[in-house]
Formats: structure tokens, sequence, C-alpha cells
């Protein structure tokens, strides 16, 4: 799998790479594994001391739901195959191909589904020959009269022996090296617990003398029917996971194999992954883009929706841009290759996707410190279970029944997939819904700030000003004047630029030539144009070169008022007109602001724009807060003055910043790609609704975390002491091993269950939440 370079200065706090003393020296890298074999979450630990301890390894972080390891790494010496043979020296099956987790999930089902048919065809008739006389006396008076129990002891002993070498040596062979390392998992716990029941079985059968007559009874069938179950459970298992994974299957699946393209004089289908940048595609209708492009020529509608959420097809004509996986409509286009391979749109939504997948949140901290010593206790505990019970019990054979109890009900593998599995059915949910987690730790920190904070234009509102009001000062001739402020604006990229330029089109006037272009990031920007100085911004740029507005001042307060954004021109120190252009506020502006503020949330706005006019917005907003007339630089500094947790919202160059200064950064998918690079999460659409989808599904993914953790937990707590026998002395019942092993199973079951529910969440603010 492709590495990833991470930024030279990530932020800190949102994914960013610590420093490293020791390692090489060199760009740092993300390497991605695939890990086989792990059980529980004491396995994971393992896993990532184990590559935590090589050379050049910054930090790890496995994902016992995916079966992946992300590791970041320094120095181009550092490989993802070195690191799998680590892993595989561990005890593991590991590749440096990570598959995607369904896909690993259906191979692993069908592996374990065959066992599970082979294991309970096998032990049926074992249950049936020693628990069935229990709900049938008369079955085992046939069986003692034909058969006769020592006959059918023999065949027990050879039924659950084909059982423990087939189906459950998956279970021996990666458990006992586990003990003999020092390093027992779940499968050391079950090869324990189905040995001893086996063992001590033997011996009532081949050496009865070896025991005391009250201890002479087997439990061929404790040992066959808990690999069933445990198979079962592991089967029900891998389907679930499979499921968790199912949005990056999707998005795989949206990639066509091949594209029409014409190259050196021909027209062929080609394979996609032999698409170079500039090849000519032709895309016929009712095909999916093949790769990112530029329109050169034809028409149609492409329906985006799978990769922004908006359902209505989009119009691209000559000089549009399309997207890889996007769906055409009824035209034909021919659109040149401008991104292939992994520098796709959609290869990099992917790659955020399993990134956001794979991480570890904070709170699995806590959960890892619990497990790796969580095995070893369970042991311990069994082996003193074993020991009272000899002690202070009836005997030898209910002391081995309490000890293989504990043994098996104990579920560390609930604890280990309770937080990566809602993680990677959250935020696969998340991108099928239009929002990217660009870093997993964002969906445990949304959901806890006190305040959102927006950006204004192309943010809450549509981002496509327009000019509404040209004034000239008294004696200037106004088309002249406009000339030459279209010159200075044609060297800006700022939404308000393009708004000037258009109307300055629009009214047919020629655009003169500028030179010595100089933007003053929140001020605004001056040129020379015909030997003339120019300088064209809000106010305190006019209050900054000393320049007096004179009566245009009042105009200028006319149009703030009426939520206008007010600009002055001077020209050669004079000031020479004012300029307001209007940005009309989004659709679903209203409906994302009445959503949050529902769930609790303060809202403000920090903008550069002019005071009155912002207030004028915020009012119709009903903000609580509104921060105007402030620079790039200031953006940062208004975040920290609101107190508290701050999630900010803003698409351009200038929120760069305030995107990575805040505890969380939002970035709408139509900015800059700067702005997106510093967000923790991305919005594929400009609708500011999406803001309420992440923060509703960051709210449902952590209420779902904990209730897997007050389960696994739960579970662990209140029924290992219940499978010691803590309730035999109030004359409660003692649990079979067979009722541990179903209860274990269920537990992660359940688990992987929940987490699944957050599939069903809907599009928030848009009367589709479920």
């Amino acid at each position: 799998m492709p590495d990833t370079i991470l930024p030279s200065a990530a932020r800190p706090g949102a994914g960013a790479v610590p420093a490293a003393t020791s390692a090489p020296a060199g760009p740092a890298r993300i390497l991605r594994i695939g890990v086989e074999g792990m059980t529980c979450a004491s396995c994971t630990a393992r896993v990532e001391r184990v590559l935590k301890a090589q050379p050049g390894v910054i930090s790890a972080s496995v994902n016992l739901a995916a079966r992946r390891a992300q590791i970041v790494v320094t120095g181009r010496s550092v490989t993802a195959q070195a690191l799998a043979a680590a892993v595989t020296a561990a005890g593991y099956d590991s590749s440096a191909e990570a598959e995607p987790a369904a896909t690993a999930g259906q191979d692993e089902g069908a592996a374990l589904r065959r066992d599970l048919v082979i294991a309970a065809v096998l032990a049926l008739p074992v249950f049936l020959a020693e628990m069935g006389g229990h709900l049938i006396p008369a079955l085992h008076h046939w069986v003692a009269m034909t058969v006769g129990m020592q006959t059918s002891w023999v065949i027990q002993a050879g039924l659950t022996a084909l059982v423990l070498a087939g189906p459950g040596r998956r279970f021996f062979v990666r458990g006992i090296p586990g003990l003999l390392r020092g390093a027992p998992d779940m499968n050391s716990l079950v090869a324990l617990g189905t040995a001893s029941a086996f063992v001590y079985s033997l011996t009532v059968t081949f050496a009865p003398g070896l025991l005391p007559p009250p201890a002479r009874s087997v439990y061929f069938e404790a040992a066959a029917v808990i690999v069933v179950l445990i198979l079962a459970g592991r089967w029900m298992e891998a389907r679930a996971r499979g499921r968790t994974g199912a949005a990056i299957s999707h998005l795989i699946g949206l990639r066509p194999r091949t594209a029409l393209v014409a190259r050196d004089g021909t027209l062929a289908e080609r394979d996609v992954a032999t698409l170079d940048v500039g090849d000519l595609v032709h895309l016929r209708p009712g095909e999916r883009v093949a790769v990112d492009g530029d329109v050169i020529s034809g028409s149609s509608h492409i329906d985006e929706s799978m990769l922004t959420g908006e359902a209505a097809p989009v119009f691209k004509t000559a000089g549009d841009r399309v997207t890889g996986g996007t769906v055409n409509g009824t035209g034909a286009v021919v659109f040149r290759a401008t991104a292939v391979g992994s520098d796709t749109v959609l290869s990099r939504i992917i790659a955020m996707v399993e990134d956001a997948q794979g991480a570890k949140l904070p709170i699995q901290a806590m959960v890892d410190r619990v497990t790796l010593w969580f095995v070893p206790a369970v042991m311990a505990v069994a082996a003193l279970t074993v020991g009272l019970w000899l002690v202070f019990g009836p005997g030898l054979a209910e002391a081995l029944v309490a000890g293989v109890s504990v043994l098996i009900i104990a579920c560390p593998c609930a604890m280990g997939l309770a937080t990566p599995t809602s993680i990677m059915v959250g935020t696969g949910r998340a991108a099928e819904l239009g929002v990217l987690f660009r870093r997993g730790e964002a969906l445990q920190s949304l959901h806890r700030v006190a305040w959102v904070a927006f950006d204004k234009t192309g943010t809450l509102t549509e981002g496509h000003p327009r000019l509404t009001d040209f004034i000239a000062a008294s004696g200037q001739a106004g088309p002249e004047t406009l000339a030459l402020i279209a010159a200075v604006e044609a060297g800006s990229e700022h939404p308000l630029a393009q708004a000037i330029l258009a109307a300055a089109a629009d009214r047919g006037i020629t655009v003169p030539q500028a030179r010595r272009f100089r933007a003053m990031p929140g001020y605004g920007a001056e040129a020379m144009v015909d030997g003339r100085k120019v300088t064209v911004g809000a106010d305190r740029l006019m209050a900054r070169e000393g320049l007096d507005p004179g009566p245009l001042a009042a105009e200028a307060a006319r149009l703030a008022a009426l939520g206008r954004s007010p600009l002055y021109a001077a020209v050669d120190g004079q000031v020479v007109a004012v300029l307001a252009v209007s940005d009309p506020v989004r659709a679903g502006t209203p409906p994302a602001l009445a959503a949050l503020r529902s769930m609790g949330y303060r809202l403000a706005m920090i903008t550069g724009d002019n005071r009155q006019t912002a207030g004028v917005i915020a009012a119709d907003l009903a903000l609580d807060r509104v921060e105007a007339e402030v620079l790039p630089g200031g953006k940062v500094d208004a975040l920290r003055g609101l107190g508290g947790t701050v999630a900010f919202v803003g698409d351009g160059l200038n929120d760069a910043p305030a995107l990575a200064a805040a505890d969380v950064g939002i970035a709408i998918g139509t900015g800059t790609d700067v702005a997106i690079e510093a967000a923790d999460v991305v919005l594929m659409s400009g609708d500011p609704r999406g803001v309420v989808t992440a923060v509703d599904l960051s709210r449902r993914t952590m209420r779902n975390i904990r209730e897997n953790l007050i389960w696994a937990f739960g579970y662990n707590v209140a029924l290992i002491p219940v499978a010691a026998g803590a309730l035999v002395p109030f004359g409660g019942p003692q649990l079979s091993p067979m009722l541990a092993a179903a209860a274990m199973a269920a537990s992660s079951v359940f688990v992987v269950g929940n987490a699944l529910r957050l599939k069903r969440v809907g599009r928030a603010a848009q009367g589709d939440l479920t």
C-alpha cells in the first residue's frame, strides 16, 4: 500500500507527529500493514509494543476491528515488509498489504463458517450422549444399556479430540506459544480451559484409579461445545466486522476499471491504473468518471451525490472540473485528466476514512492499560478459584468446572472491539453522508465543544457575492474609476474581487493592466494602474493609510446598515468611490444554526467584514457573538477569546490558522486545499448542515462507545465472580463451562451489533435523523 507523507508541521493535539530524538532523519510517513490472528485487546497491545520497538518507528496504532496497523515512521529504510515480518515473528499473520475490513471479514467469515459446521457435527453426538440424559432420562439408560458408559466415554474422547485437533486447533496454535512467551491472550484462555476439561476427562476415562471415585466425571462435552460456541461467536463477529468496513468497500467500488482514452491518435479502452495526467478521456452517457479532470468539450449533468451528498446533478461544460467516481448523465464529455491514482479526490477520501477508522481515541488509552494485564489476571483468578474450591468445595471435579468457567467466560475481545468498531462504523457512515473525519481524534473532541464559530464569506454565505452599489465621489467618472478598481482586483482571488470583476465585465468595461500588485490580507489590495496608485479595501485600510472618505463615509454606513459589505477605492491618495457587495446567506444556514442551538451549543461568527454589516447578519441569524473586522492572524485570538472548547468552520486560505488552532477545525469541502489540509473534519458539500451531521455523529458514536465499554467491563466484572462460584454459598447454581462459552461469544457479538446501529444514522438538520 502506498505510504502517506505527513505534513512537516502537523498540528499538535490533532494527529501531530512528535519529534523523534533517535529516529533517522527524514520526513515522517504513514505505513499500513494487515495483521491477522488478533482476537482480543491484549493482542493489539502486544502488536503495538512489537511495532514501537522497531528502529525508525515513531508511533503505532493497531485496530482490532479492521485487522490493520497504522505506523508513523521516519527514514526511507523503514518498510512495510520489514514491519510485517516483525509482527509475524511475534506470532501473528501480517502482510504489507492491508485489506479493506469488509474483504478481510468475508474471507475470515468463510473459514470460520466451515470450521463451525465441522465442529458442530462432531460435537453434537458428544453433547447428546453426555447431556441428553439430563433432558431425556430414557436416553441415558439407552446409552448405558446398549453402548455402555465406558465405550460412550471412549467415543466422546475420540470425537472431542477431532474437534480440538481440527476446528479448535487455531486456539492452541496461537494460544500456547503466547502462553510460553509470557504473553497470553484470548486464545490462551480457551486453550487452557478446553485442554483442562479434555485432559481431566481422558484421565477419568483411561486412568480412573488416579482420581477418587467422587471425582470420576467426564467433561468432553464441555470442551467440544466450548469450541463450537466460540467459533459461532467469532463467525458472527467476522460477518459483522465485514459490515463495519462497508463504507470503504462502497467507496472503492466507485472506481471504474476501464476508461475510453484517446492516446497517440487512437481511441481505446484502457485500464484506469494505466492513465496518466494529460490523457484525454471520453466519457459516455451513464458511465462513471474514471479520474479527476477538466472538461474540454461537450456538456452533461454529473451525479456527484456519492461524494458530496447533494442529490441534484451538477451541470458540467468546458472548463468545469469532474471528479473520479461520479456518474455521468445523458451527455457526452471529453475531459483532460488532472489527477490519477492516489492523487484523485476519491483516493484521498478513501485514505482519509482509513486513517480515521484506524485512529485510536484518547478514551482507548484507559482500555489499553486494563486489557494488557487482563488475561494474566484472569488466569490468576482461575487458579485461585480452583484452589479455593479444592479447600472449601466438595471435590476436584467441581474445582475444575469453576476454573474452566472462569477461563472461558472472560471476554477481553469485547473490550478490544468496543472502541474500534464504533469508530469504523461512525466514520464510515459519516463518509456516506458527506462528512470526512480526517483525524479520528476529532470524533471524540467534537461532541464536547462549547462554541461553534463560523467564518462568514463562503461558509455561512454562498461565497458568490455580487456588486450591488457603486457610488463615485463628486467629479469622478464612474466607468473609468470602476476600470481602475477592477484592474487591482484582477490580481486577487478573494470572492469580493471576483464580484467586482464580474460587474465590470457586465458593463462592458475594459480592464487595464496593473503592475506591482500587493495584497494586504484583512485590509485590501493596491497596485499601479496606468501610472496611478490605486488602493481598494475596507475602512480600516483607509484609516491606516490616513485617507479621509469624506462624504462617502455616510454612504458606506448606510450600505452597511443594509447588511452589505462596503469597500473604498482611493486613487493617488484620494478616496474616489465607495462600493458595496452582497453575499446571500446559504439556504442551509438558518436550519443548521437552529439545530446547533437546540443541541446546546453557543454560536459565533468571526469575520473580517465591516462591524456594522456583520452585526446586521449576526442579528438576522440570532448568533450569540460576533467578532468583526478581524484580520486573518487575529482569528486565532478571537477563538481564544470565546473561552472554552471551540469548533471553527471555515473555507478560505485566511481561515487555515484558525482551523488549525481550534479544538476542532471543520473545513467546507468547496474551499481551498490549504483550509482542508488544516482541518480535522471536511464537509464534502458547502452546506452548513453538514456541521450538524458531524456533531450528531460525534455524539452518537461516543455514546455508542460508552455503551460498549460499559457492557464489556460490566460483563467481566459481574460474570467472572459468578463463574468462580460466588453464588454457590447463597444457594445459587454453579455455572457450566458451556454456558460460560455462550455468554462470552454473545458478549463480543453484542458489542459489534451495537456499533452497527450507527449505520442507521441519517443526515441531521434535514429531517432525516434516526
